[in-house]
């Protein structure tokens, strides 16, 4: 089969490979009829974080099942189904507590050894564990299938975000970057009933989406004009809570010179850069509270996707660009120049 592969700092490949299978009782394969790529896979394809020479990449994709292991009992040959951005067993404790990015027998895709998402096919440990059933209708919508994609990151890390930032009916939040992950923290914020939602960002085209997914404010001022700007917005006490989806140093000082004293910050974006920007004395004086990291997103798939089904909700708009498999490397230059926000892969 085809599949993407990276070899070094911008040389991302589409090549042949090996043919997935089951390897273990467990496993599945799962033909892939969407995939996309995360801004996260920027940080390898930059250089910025270490991969092998021919290592898979990828981790956001939905199919079709082509083939169980003789252990697998909830799916089979022809569902649909969404993966997650990590495997999981779905029975150790840390499952349990719907913790799954740390279960000890998960991983995730691209991982060495393993297939990365950007690919004809994906072989699937523990597939009971963790995929989720899609309607089998939604194969022949387009947008819904593409909406659907949403959940094996975005929208589920969105949602992590707002919950780790205490989002609540009636708050005022802020979204500190305008990706595809801060874009669905807006809309995961208006879903749990925020009544205002400021966006930071600076360009128009994601701001509109912004707007459009319930953004009631935008602020594309940077550094201590955009702080006056929210303080202006808030009578000056700033937002209750705080999404930060960017992971620099830079995106977190702002993140806590935004918060109201005694709010919350959630936190999701892959942390990168020389220091956390985080000051404990500021947090421990003001009472903010730090919330969020990996987000489980096996676990809010069940609870999501009635509302994208019905149309609550839709993540779709934040893929702006949509490809073949062999046109990826564009893809990675498209999102890397800032020219894409996220790119959806048709295999």
């Amino acid at each position: 089969m085809r599949a993407t592969v990276i070899h070094a700092p911008h040389d991302i490949r589409v090549e042949e490979v090996p043919d997935p299978a089951i390897r273990q009782p467990t496993d599945a394969v799962v033909r892939v009829l969407r995939a996309c790529i995360c801004g996260s896979d920027l940080w390898a394809y930059r250089g910025e974080s270490a991969r092998q020479p021919g290592q898979r990449i990828g981790h956001e994709f939905l199919g079709v099942v082509e083939e169980t292991g003789a252990g697998v009992g909830g799916f089979a040959v022809g569902d649909l189904v969404v993966a997650p951005f990590v495997w999981s067993d779905g029975t150790c404790a840390y499952c349990a507590d719907g913790l799954t990015t740390s279960c000890h027998e998960g991983g995730f895709w691209g991982s060495v050894g393993s297939d990365g998402g950007q690919g004809e096919a994906v072989r699937v440990p523990y597939a009971d564990g963790t995929l989720v059933k899609l309607p089998a209708a939604a194969a022949s919508d387009d947008r819904l299938l593409t909406a659907l994609l949403a959940l094996s990151d975005v929208l589920g890390t969105g949602h992590h975000a707002a919950l780790g930032a205490g989002v609540t009916k009636g708050s005022t939040v802020a979204v500190v970057g305008d990706g595809a992950v801060g874009l669905c923290g807006v809309l995961a914020a208006r879903r749990l009933g925020a009544e205002r939602i400021i966006a930071l960002g600076r360009h128009t085209a994601r701001t509109d989406i912004a707007r459009r997914f319930g953004a009631t404010d935008v602020v594309a001022e940077r550094g201590e004009a955009a702080l006056a700007a929210v303080r202006e917005l808030t009578r000056g006490e700033g937002a209750h809570s705080v999404i930060e989806a960017v992971g620099t140093e830079q995106s977190m000082r702002t993140a806590l010179d935004i918060v109201r004293d005694g709010g919350a910050i959630g936190y999701v974006g892959v942390p990168h850069g020389s220091a956390s920007g985080v000051d404990l004395g500021v947090m421990f004086d003001r009472n903010i509270a730090l919330r969020g990291g990996v987000a489980p997103v096996r676990t809010y798939i069940p609870e999501l996707l009635p509302d994208v089904l019905d149309g609550t909700i839709d993540p779709s708009p934040v893929f702006d660009l949509s490809i073949g498999l062999d046109e990826v490397p564009a893809g990675y230059r498209a999102m890397d120049g800032r020219t894409a926000l996220k790119v959806l892969i048709t295999p």
